[in-house]
C-alpha cells in the first residue's frame, strides 16, 4: 500500500472520490468472482453426487461379497479367515 498526499481543495476531493470509486469497483468485482466460484462449486457438487452414491453402493457390495467369501477386516486390511482344524 502506498499513501500519496495530494493536499486539500477541489483536486484532492476529486482524487479521493476517484480512489473510493476504484475501491468500490474492485470490491464489486471480487464479490462477483466469489459468487461465480460458489456457483461453479455447487455445479461440480451436483455432478459428483451420483458418482459418490455409486461409490458407496459398490463399497457395500464388495464388503458383502468378501464377508460371504470368508474374509474379515484386520487393521484396515482384508484377510482370509483361517480354517480351524479341531
Amino acid at each position: 500500500m502506498v499513501r500519496e498526499y495530494v493536499g486539500t481543495g477541489p483536486f484532492a476531493e476529486i482524487v479521493a472520490a476517484s480512489d473510493r470509486t476504484g475501491r468500490e469497483i474492485a470490491e464489486a468485482e471480487r464479490k462477483q468472482e466469489k459468487a461465480q466460484h460458489r456457483g461453479e462449486l455447487e455445479r461440480l457438487d451436483a455432478l459428483a453426487a451420483p458418482v459418490l452414491e455409486l461409490d458407496r453402493a459398490a463399497e457395500i457390495l464388495v464388503r458383502a461379497h468378501l464377508v460371504a467369501a470368508g474374509y474379515h477386516r484386520h487393521k484396515r486390511e482384508w484377510r482370509r479367515r483361517r480354517e480351524r482344524g479341531d
